[in-house]
């Protein structure tokens, strides 16, 4: 009796790290934590200043208060009062569609346009092998009915 041998614990580990989608999703985390800094750069760098143009750089400090008096300590949290901390949703909103513009517009859109051209080619490339195809068939067609034409006659003269 042949014992059949099991895979080793080494062996699927190995397997799951050479599978494709696990190096992508690592390259897509390290690249994504990249990304982050330059849009808090974009962030820092060009919107805080156009809003501080306005009022203030600092977007976090932007609040109101819903029961008198908001008195904060110096690490944000209330000391007294019910403060509402809106600055500091519109500067993570602000980020937000910041990443998904740039991601979108520099590499959803190029990519997507890609692939369809890519489609395209092929499925151009489709429809001429189907026409030469239906045209290799319908000359097939004639020369079956031209062969069954042939018998026909054949027959008649015998």
């Amino acid at each position: 009796m042949s014992a059949k041998k099991e895979p080793s614990v080494w062996d699927g580990f190995k397997a799951f790290l050479t599978r494709g989608n696990v190096v992508d999703l690592a390259v897509a985390v390290v690249i994504g934590a990249a990304f982050t800094n330059i849009v808090n750069s974009v962030v820092k760098g060009v919107i805080n200043p156009l809003v501080g143009a306005i009022g203030t750089k600092n977007l976090d400090s932007y609040s109101s208060c819903l029961k008198d008096p908001c008195v904060l300590n110096a690490d944000g949290t209330a000391k007294s009062g019910i403060p509402i901390l809106w600055g500091s949703v519109l500067g993570a909103t602000l980020t937000f569609v910041i990443t998904a513009a740039v991601v979108y517009f520099l590499m959803v859109l190029p990519m997507s346009k890609y692939l369809a051209r890519q489609e395209a080619r092929r499925k151009a490339k489709e429809g001429t092998h189907e026409v030469i195809e239906v045209t290799e068939l319908e000359v097939l067609k004639e020369i079956r009915d031209a062969l069954v034409a042939q018998r026909g006659s054949g027959h008649s003269e015998q």
